[in-house]
């Protein structure tokens, strides 16, 4: 099975959303990607508080308890030989006119999606490349992850594939912001740096986990081109790939899949989502 809504288990063929849903027609719609580890999402906290505030800053309700959409995980893992999966948990506004009535949207869509994971081995490196793309400004005060994709997808149109490449985005005042579906580190001997989320990047739940692990002085700010291409190491983040060396920018170079920062912290992760780590991170 394919996706669940509304307490049904469904094929892609059968699953159907009406016409005049105002994620359709306007675009209005939050979501959240993850990935699970035995049938159990790492980091569940951070996606739903993260849905939760998007939704609250676009008044749109969320008619379904957290036990409820993790017990549809699980529904959707048993009907998939219990094997673990790539989801996508998506609200949109739901069912109105054409035009911008409604002042709050009290019944949205609600489906969770799901499709087969593929897992990169261990180190798997990336290359990257600067994006003439520009990031565009978020929503409203703060980036949400919503349907408001196109800055993304026309980034996108620039690199070759995003399994091999990743594009890295710059504000139109020329600051690092982040990649089309990843955040950014880098590490300068032994120092991490990353944007500022006052860049207007998205507060990934990744790069959360890697701000408080207490590994490393990691350092936030506003960064030019010329500070990363410095680096030693250059890697990414984002709940489905994990944490994925860079190894060339450009003609630029890095130490990759040897590098120790990368190791440490892909070392502390993988800890963390084990069942010889933190158990009480998931849900």
């Amino acid at each position: 099975m394919d996706a669940w809504k509304d307490g049904r288990l469904y094929r892609a063929d059968e699953l159907m959303v009406s016409a005049y849903d105002h994620g359709f027609l306007y675009g209005l719609g939050f979501f959240e990607t993850f990935r699970t580890y035995s049938g159990k999402v790492f980091l569940w906290d951070a996606h739903w508080n993260r849905l939760c505030q998007a939704l609250s800053d676009f008044r749109i309700a969320m008619p379904y308890e957290e036990h409820e959409l993790l017990s549809a995980i699980e529904a959707l893992t048993e009907a998939n030989n219990m094997e673990d999966g790539y989801f996508r948990l998506n609200i949109s506004a739901g069912i109105h006119d054409v035009g911008l009535q409604p002042s709050s949207y009290k019944k949205p869509t609600v489906i969770l999606y799901r499709k087969e994971l593929y897992i990169a081995p261990r180190g798997t490196e990336k290359n990257a490349v600067w994006l003439d793309t520009v990031r565009n400004t978020p929503e409203s005060g703060m980036r949400h992850k919503s349907h408001h994709y196109a800055n993304n997808v026309h980034a996108r149109f620039e690199v070759e594939s995003l399994a091999s490449y990743e594009g890295f985005f710059l504000t139109a005042e020329g600051f690092i912001a982040e990649g089309i579906t990843s955040n950014i580190f880098w590490s300068i001997n032994g120092k991490v740096y990353t944007p500022s989320l006052e860049t207007g990047i998205l507060a990934g739940t990744t790069r959360e986990w890697v701000m408080n692990c207490s590994l490393f002085d990691i350092e936030e700010g506003f960064f030019n081109i010329e500070v990363l291409e410095k680096a030693d190491e250059v890697f990414i983040t984002n709940a489905v790939q994990e944490i994925t060396p860079i190894k060339q920018l450009g003609s630029i170079r890095f130490l990759g899949k040897t590098g120790p920062v990368y190791n440490t912290l892909h070392d502390a992760y993988t800890n963390a989502y084990s069942k010889k780590g933190l158990n009480d991170e998931f849900t």
